[in-house]
């Protein structure tokens, strides 16, 4: 189960890697908030949350369907 766990991490990581290089920027999408004053900064990722959660449902909804 590490192992499996390990690999699907990894993809994750090497998906972002490559997302990024074609121009998508997980983390600074529509509906993310960022705020910069002088001496404060607030980033809220709303956007970038819901499509994470969206992905992630996804997934453990194929896992949990296959066993």
């Amino acid at each position: 189960m590490l192992v499996v766990i390990g690999a699907v991490m990894a993809l994750v990581g090497v998906v972002l890697v490559v997302a990024e290089r074609f121009g998508l920027r997980l983390g600074r999408l529509p509906g993310d908030i960022a705020v910069e004053r002088d001496r404060f900064k607030l980033y809220v990722p709303l956007g970038t949350s819901l499509i994470l959660s969206v992905i992630l449902s996804l997934v453990l909804w194929l896992v949990g369907r296959r066993g």
